[in-house]
C-alpha cells in the first residue's frame, strides 16, 4: 500500500542519512549521582492528555519504590514534542546532548518516534516508547537499546480475527483511514481473521483525518457483511460510531474494532457506541486486585481517572525499575542491564506481561464490550500475544 511504502521509505531515509552534524556518535557518560531521565511526549495539541497520563503514571511507579533507581536519585527532563514529526529529530537532540540524559521516554505519535529513533541508535541512550505502535520501531529498524512498553499497531487486530469467526461474523468488511497505522492494524487484522476462517469481502478507507463517512457506510449496506472490523481513534472514532448507528446499521451489521475505536471516545461517541466489540490489552473494567490497586492509587494522586496510555506510563518505569534494580543503579553496565530488561516480568495493571525478542510486549489481549458507557472485559481474546518483529536483527 503506498502509504505504507511512503512510510518505510521516509523511515529509512531518516535512520539512514549520514550527514555530518545529523547523526550522533555513540555517546560514552560517565557515571554521575542522578539517573538522568528525559520526557519527550506531548503536552500541548491533540495529545496532550495522553503524555501528560504517561508522564503522570511514570513518576507514580518511581514514586512507589522510594524516588530512586537502582537507588540511585534522578533528576527529570521534559520537552513538548507537539507530536510534530518535523521537530522530531532536533527534540531528540536537544535531549540527548543539551541535557545529556541517560533515558529518554517517548514518545506517543508514530512519526515523531520515527525522529528519536534516528537518533538514538546512534547514541548509548536508552529509548523507551510508551505508546507509538509504529511497526518499524521492534521489527526491521529494532535496536538493542529501545523497548516499547505499548503494543504494535497490528496487535490487538491481531487478537481480534478469531473472536469475530467465533462468534459466527464469516464474512467482514474491512475500513480505516488510508495511512500507516491503519494499514499496520489491518495487517493484523487479515492475517488473523482469515487463518481463524473469515473472509474479507471489501476493504474501504479515506484519506487521514478526514470524517465523511456516509458513501462507504451506504456501500457497507449494500454490501451485508456478517460484521464490519475497523481501526479509528480519537474524535474520528467518536464519529464514525455515531454516523454507523445514524446510517441504520447499528443492531444490524454488528461492529468490531481495535480497541482504541472506544477507547476515551465512549462519552462522546453516546448511546451510539453500546454493544461496539473491541480488542485491547487493558480496560478500565479489568477485574483483578492489581488494576483496582492501581486505579485507586492514581486517582488519588492526580485527581483523575487512569487508562490504557497511563498503564504504558506505569509500565515503562516498572520496566526500567527492574533494570536499574539488576545493575544496582551503574546505567554503564548495559549488558546486564539490558538482558535485566529482556527477561523482565511485569506485574502490570493491563495482567502479567513480557518482552520479546525484539523488544515488544508478549500480552494478553481482552474481549470488550461496550455496556453501560464502559468498556467491559467479556472474555481473553488472545493469550500471551507477541508481534512477530519481522525483519528484527538486534545489533
Amino acid at each position: 500500500m503506498s502509504s505504507r511504502r511512503q512510510l518505510l521509505k521516509q523511515t529509512a531515509a531518516v535512520v539512514g542519512a549520514a550527514s555530518a552534524g545529523l547523526l550522533l556518535p555513540e555517546i560514552a557518560r560517565a557515571q554521575s549521582n542522578k539517573i538522568r531521565i528525559g520526557f519527550m511526549l506531548p503536552y500541548t495539541g491533540t495529545f496532550a492528555q495522553l503524555g501528560i497520563g504517561i508522564d503522570n503514571a511514570f513518576r507514580m511507579a518511581i514514586d512507589e519504590q522510594g524516588g530512586k533507581l537502582g537507588g540511585r536519585e534522578i533528576e527529570w527532563f521534559k520537552l513538548d514534542d507537539e507530536s510534530n514529526p518535523a521537530k522530531g529529530v532536533e527534540n531528540a537532540q536537544r535531549m540527548v546532548q543539551r541535557d545529556k540524559v541517560d533515558v529518554l521516554v517517548g514518545t506517543v505519535h508514530s512519526g515523531v518516534q520515527m525522529g528519536i529513533h534516528r537518533v538514538v541508535r546512534n547514541t548509548n541512550v536508552i529509548n523507551l516508547i510508551p505508546n507509538a505502535g509504529v511497526h518499524a520501531a521492534t521489527r526491521e529498524l529494532c535496536a538493542s537499546n529501545v523497548f516499547r512498553t505499548s503494543f504494535s499497531n497490528s496487535q490487538p487486530t491481531l487478537a481480534l480475527g478469531k473472536p469475530m469467526v467465533q462468534r459466527g461474523h464469516k464474512k467482514a468488511v474491512w475500513i480505516t483511514w488510508n495511512y500507516a497505522a491503519g494499514e499496520e492494524a489491518f495487517e493484523g487484522f487479515k492475517q488473523s481473521y482469515e487463518a481463524a476462517g473469515g473472509t474479507i469481502i471489501k476493504t474501504l478507507g479515506l484519506p487521514f483525518p478526514q470524517v465523511e463517512f456516509q458513501a462507504l457506510l451506504t456501500e457497507i449496506a449494500a454490501l451485508k457483511p456478517d460484521a464490519v472490523a475497523c481501526f479509528f481513534a480519537g474524535g474520528g472514532a467518536a464519529k464514525f460510531i455515531q454516523d454507523y448507528a445514524a446510517a441504520g446499521l447499528k443492531g444490524k451489521i454488528p461492529l468490531y474494532g481495535s480497541g482504541f475505536l472506544t477507547e476515551g471516545v465512549i462519552e462522546a461517541a453516546g448511546a451510539a457506541a453500546e454493544g461496539v466489540v473491541s480488542t485491547l490489552h487493558y480496560s478500565d473494567s479489568l477485574d483483578t486486585q492489581r488494576n483496582k490497586d492501581f486505579r485507586l492509587a492514581y486517582a488519588k494522586t492526580f485527581k483523575l481517572q487512569p487508562d490504557v496510555y497511563t498503564v504504558q506510563g506505569y509500565d515503562t518505569a516498572l520496566l526500567l525499575i527492574a533494570g536499574a534494580n539488576a545493575v544496582k543503579g551503574d546505567f554503564n553496565n548495559r549488558k546486564v542491564l539490558y538482558e535485566a530488561m529482556e527477561n523482565a516480568k511485569i506485574n502490570s495493571p493491563r495482567g502479567a506481561w513480557t518482552m520479546s525478542k525484539s523488544h515488544n510486549p508478549v500480552q494478553d489481549f481482552y474481549l470488550r464490550e461496550v455496556v453501560k458507557g464502559e468498556n467491559k472485559v467479556i472474555g481473553v481474546a488472545a493469550k500471551a500475544l507477541a508481534d512477530p518483529g519481522t525483519g528484527c536483527r538486534m545489533g
